[in-house]
């Protein structure tokens, strides 16, 4: 059972899928700094949202870490690089706020449009100010998006059924793409002078803060509208505010502030400007797909399978034929870095069969992740193997043949001195080691084995029960690979870990050259 650390409020719905598959979920709202750091020992994942910051010096603290979950999109609340660096997994629920912020993008355009919260304060304080607060319409008006991502192309639709005119920044976006979307591209300065309204929809990053500012905006069309409702800071608040004084700029909708929560912002208080207190997320639908996605990336980090919205990951997401071969990988290379005395030079994955033609960088960080992880004592995954490997020397190459094996895929790690193959069978996929170091063979993984190599002549296997069986050893399964070269092989799953005493005791016998005692992890081993 893994410990859940949950420090914000989370949909009960997704608490309680981490409930049923048997994990602990440590609720504590309100924590301080001082207090994360002091709570984060000994938790397995912790779950956030906007109002927890997770440093370095928490991450350094959360020793058991494997992921940190992020009920939401924006992760600047999280030190990425030191999870990184530790191996944990950040995830985020990317896909359950876009519609929400789209929406509240809509509604705060069309409320500065209209002068709607402005209208609605004067009339319920005894005022009807009705030729006050005469509005534009949206329609022939061009509206400028910065970012084009999920959430900006979900604006365009919805301003686009206005009757507005589309134009985007977007560096990262191809023409055609934005094409498709019916957006026009261009340059950030030429969508300022262009545009009657902007709406931004950007990451808060060290290149994007305090983006808009008086630079920028002293490009700006006259009365131009400026809606954010994506991340605090992007906006320099004093600059903007000036500009509005000065009549640069027309009005503002902002939903987000560089430091939140917040009751003072020099926009505060300016007629032209429209505030909400970071409602861009704030549906009861948002709240419950954030809720149930982070537990279910979560769920699959503690699980050891493959996470959907890592954001952390050294590899693209794996092709869907693909997923079911990273926990093999895994325990392939836990097999692999138990059987050599020390790590390799140079470490080969290859892909044979149909799996030859997807992408396939993920897996091969998996399988480095299982060699690394028994020879080092710190922590590796997914997301820190490729970096611990090239610190380490272990350069890794990845081959394809398309060729059918024995088998219809087969995934092999080999170096210089060792060579494992293993494949997934059967409806359920279930794992087995087909090749150990020149003999086949067909294993299912288990928690605990002994790799036995002894002289190919009769009675040995005999001698091996009854001496594992003398030292209290139950023998759960056993397979004998094909002889070669005179030398035979015996893989063993044993009921529990073999003792020092009975792994001294199978070496004295003198048909015996080898034993080796391995330990699987994993969903796979049993």
């Amino acid at each position: 059972m893994s410990r859940v650390l949950v420090t914000e409020e989370i949909a009960p719905a997704g608490l309680e899928r981490l409930r049923q598959v048997g994990h602990d979920i440590d609720i504590q709202i309100g924590l301080s700094p001082e207090e994360l750091v002091q709570a984060v020992p000994g938790a397995h994942a912790l779950i956030i949202r906007s109002a927890t910051t997770v440093t370095a010096e928490v991450i350094a603290a959360g020793t058991d870490l494997q992921i940190i979950g992020r009920a939401g999109i924006g992760l600047d609340n999280v030190d990425v690089e030191a999870a990184t660096a530790h191996g944990v997994i950040v995830a985020n629920a990317p896909l359950s706020n876009a519609v929400t912020a789209a929406e509240h993008t809509m509604a705060l355009l069309l409320a500065q449009a209209r002068n709607v919260a402005h209208a609605h304060a004067a009339l319920v304080e005894g005022r009807w100010e009705r030729s006050k607060w005469n509005g534009v319409e949206l329609a022939e008006k061009t509206l400028g998006i910065v970012g084009l991502g999920r959430i900006g192309a979900l604006v365009a639709e919805r301003a686009a059924a206005f009757g507005m005119n589309l134009i985007a920044y977007d560096p990262f976006v191809s023409v055609e793409r934005a094409t498709a979307i019916g957006v026009d591209l261009t340059t950030l300065e030429d969508l300022m002078s262009r545009s009657d309204f902007v709406t931004l929809h950007l990451a808060r990053t060290p290149e994007t803060m305090g983006l808009i500012n008086t630079e920028l905006l002293a490009h700006a069309k006259p009365n131009l509208r400026i809606v954010n409702v994506a991340r605090g800071g992007i906006i320099n608040e004093d600059e903007l505010a000036q500009a509005i004084v000065d009549g640069v700029v027309g009005g503002a909708a902002i939903d987000v502030f560089a430091t939140e929560p917040t009751t003072e912002s020099p926009l505060f208080g300016l007629p032209q400007v429209t505030v909400t207190p970071h409602l861009g997320a704030s549906t009861v639908e948002a709240q419950l797909k954030a809720g149930v996605t982070i537990a279910e990336q979560v769920e699959l980090g503690l699980a050891g399978d493959f996470v959907t919205f890592a954001v952390n990951l050294g590899a693209p997401a794996t092709d869907a034929a693909l997923k079911p071969f990273v926990p093999l990988a895994i325990q392939l290379g836990e097999l692999f870095g138990q059987l050599a005395d020390e790590l390799p030079d140079r470490v080969t994955v290859e892909f044979r069969g149909e799996i030859a033609a997807g992408e396939n960088r993920l897996v091969a960080l998996a399988a480095m992740q299982g060699i690394l992880s028994t020879h080092l004592d710190g922590p590796v995954s997914l997301v820190n193997a490729a970096t611990i490997a090239d610190e380490r020397g272990v350069a890794l190459d990845v081959a394809t043949i398309a060729e059918a094996h024995t088998y219809r895929n087969v995934l092999s790690i080999r170096s210089e001195h060792h060579e494992i193959r293993g494949t997934l069978v059967g409806k359920n996929a279930e794992a087995r080691v087909v090749h150990l170091d020149a003999h086949d063979l067909e294993v299912k993984p288990a928690s605990n084995l002994l790799i036995v190599q002894n002289a190919d002549v009769p009675g040995v296997i005999g001698t091996v029960g009854s001496t594992l069986g003398s030292a209290g050893v139950n023998i759960k399964t056993m397979t004998v690979g094909e002889a070669a070269h005179a030398n035979a092989l015996m893989v063993i799953g044993t009921e529990e870990i073999a003792s020092d005493e009975a792994l001294e005791s199978l070496r004295n016998v003198a048909e015996i050259t080898s034993v080796r005692r391995v330990q699987l992890s994993g969903s796979f081993a049993s």
